[in-house]
């Protein structure tokens, strides 16, 4: 037992950074810092969320992308992840005078579905619907029409491609100082979290594990907080902003034999299920893209149809999807 308190001792201690500790008596860093609810629910309905490029898809989502959540984003090919996810990476840009955020994204890539035209594309679309909402304003931000360029939004992806589960464990574990060193990233995007584990990982506990290690890291990323760009540096008190960031995490889908039946299901266990704040499924009804909200700490279940254009991610045409039944 006292080898237990020692232990648990010396953890405080190495937390706190201080050489005086001599028992629980000074309290450490840990331990100072808590928060009261009423400041994190302040903190948080201040905080802007990133648009998916859907009225719709942002409507069951709370009104998009959260911070300080891991939000896990599935379906089966062709459904329009990647599609989102580049949609994510370019909307997160849009300057601090349109509404957004002015931030950056990092987008981590372990299937090669990443293409820079496309993010062009979508670029276009997203200055082509700003110019539209702000048909003068434009002129008169401070942030001017030389920010509303597709170039500029390109360049505001950093961007990994990753070829094994070994480069992807490296990268996740390099991201916290790679952020450190860049404060303007406000999102970062992994495309997808299970493609190299699935192909090349064949010790199953093992793979648990390691992804286990991994997880506990993206949460940990969801919450740091990096200097806000000087677009929004200080609000209106003149105090420096702390912003957070977000994780986007895209999955692939499995089939998994329930009731009687098999029924579509995000890969990686149920295990891997508690990785995230919330998770989207996205699936086919006919020739219509929805997307179904199926787990959320606060919002209801719901699903939405959404579209895949020129543009990018839209609202549908039609409004008629209904819950799909994905377990």
């Amino acid at each position: 037992m006292n080898n237990k308190i020692q232990e648990a001792a010396d953890i405080l201690k190495a937390v706190d950074g201080s050489n005086k500790f001599k028992g629980v008596e000074e309290p450490c860093g840990v331990l100072r810092g808590a928060q009261n609810a009423w400041d994190m629910l302040s903190e948080e309905q201040s905080q802007k969320h990133i648009s998916t490029g859907s009225s719709d898809l942002n409507g069951i989502l709370g009104g998009g992308i959260h911070c300080k959540e891991v939000t896990e984003i599935g379906g089966v090919p062709g459904v329009g992840k990647t599609q989102l996810g580049i949609q994510l990476a370019i909307n997160v840009q849009i300057p601090v005078d349109y509404g957004g955020l002015g931030g950056k994204a990092v987008y981590i890539d372990t299937e090669g579905s990443f293409m820079v035209e496309r993010a062009y594309q979508i670029a276009e679309g997203c200055i082509s619907d700003i110019m539209e909402y702000f048909p003068y304003h434009h002129d008169k931000a401070s942030s001017g029409q030389q920010n509303l360029q597709p170039e500029r939004f390109l360049a505001g992806i950093y961007y990994f491609r990753i070829c094994s589960y070994t480069e992807q464990i490296a990268v996740i574990n390099h991201l916290e100082k790679f952020l450190g060193e860049h404060k303007d990233v406000r999102i970062v995007i992994i495309d997808s979290v299970t493609f190299h584990f699935r192909q090349d990982f064949d010790d199953l506990a093992l793979r648990t594990r390691v992804l286990s290690g991994l997880s506990l890291k993206l949460m940990k990323l969801s919450k740091t907080y990096n200097l806000a760009n000087s677009e929004g540096a200080h609000n209106l008190l003149g105090e420096t902003l702390l912003l957070p960031i977000r994780v986007v995490l895209l999955n692939q889908v499995t089939t998994k034999f329930t009731e009687g039946s098999f029924q579509l299901t995000l890969a990686l266990g149920d295990s891997w299920s508690h990785s995230s704040t919330n998770r989207l499924i996205l699936y086919w009804k006919g020739n219509e893209r929805c997307a179904y909200l199926d787990k959320s700490p606060s919002l209801p279940v719901a699903s939405t149809p959404y579209a895949v254009t020129g543009k990018g991610v839209r609202d549908a045409v039609s409004s008629n999807c209904k819950r799909a039944r994905i377990m």
